[in-house]
């Protein structure tokens, strides 16, 4: 019997979505302990970050990715990986690693560097030609705060030039980008960009479930989150398909 049959759950999209995705952010996870994980909860989770810059460092990366792609969840390192190259004019050389990887997704970000956002478009425009592109928009400074005139601005040319997804800042510790030092969410913040973007084309960084059961509730079970941890994804699910006591009540 799947007690599934009969409850009213909230509907779920299912694999391959487009929206209501998952994005994991792995930083050190031993290959076994993720393949167990990859087992029992590949339906939960459509990508991988290798976080920060650790993929160049990563032992077993390439088993790691080929394990993801056997349980059909896509892989991207993270934006200050690109970052790092991007910086001493490497962008060639990066081309090059993530096609030695066999990666087709690719995050562009200027979270640590000042970077003129037109350079960051051209980055855009070179790598679409070969990857999926999601583009990350917000700074990991803390003392820079971006008026939302400019997130607005920044997602909609970057959307323009076709890339996948807007990742929007929050860091590991919901404490930078769209979240004040204290953890506390620019709501306001979010409010304009939703008042102006397609939600479905946002990735919502969201590393506790605190946070994802805000989006969840403010935009339903199938919102797009991101940099969730391995080890709360069943937690994550759950309150995606109103099975915990703070989203009890979404439709």
């Amino acid at each position: 019997m799947d007690p599934k049959t009969f409850l009213k759950l909230p509907e779920r999209n299912n694999k391959p979505r487009k929206s209501g995705i998952t994005e994991i952010m792995d930083v050190g996870t031993p290959t076994g302990l993720l393949r167990d994980y990859l087992n029992d909860f590949n339906a939960y989770i459509d990508f991988i970050k290798f976080g920060i810059g650790s993929a160049i460092i990563t032992p077993n990366l390439r088993e790691k990715i080929k394990l993801a792609k056997e349980y059909n969840v896509d892989v991207w390192f993270g934006g200050t990986l690109f970052e790092k190259f991007y910086s001493q004019n490497q962008l060639n050389a990066y081309i090059d690693f993530l096609h030695e990887q066999q990666v087709s997704w690719v995050e562009v970000s200027s979270g640590t560097l000042d970077q003129d956002p037109e350079s960051l478009l051209k980055c855009v425009e070179v790598l679409k030609k070969e990857f999926n592109v999601v583009a990350e928009v917000g700074s990991k400074d803390l003392s820079k705060i971006m008026p939302p005139s400019q997130w607005v601005h920044e997602i909609k040319d970057l959307l323009a030039l076709d890339c996948n997804y807007i990742i929007l800042e929050g860091r590991e510790s919901a404490t930078a980008g769209m979240y004040r030092q204290t953890g506390e969410l620019r709501e306001g913040l979010v409010a304009d960009i939703i008042s102006e973007v397609d939600q479905e084309k946002l990735i919502f960084e969201a590393p506790t479930p605190k946070t994802q059961n805000h989006f969840i509730r403010q935009f339903g079970a199938n919102v797009n989150l991101g940099n969730v941890k391995l080890r709360d994804i069943l937690i994550l699910e759950s309150q995606r398909q109103a099975l915990r006591n703070e989203t009890f009540f979404i439709v």
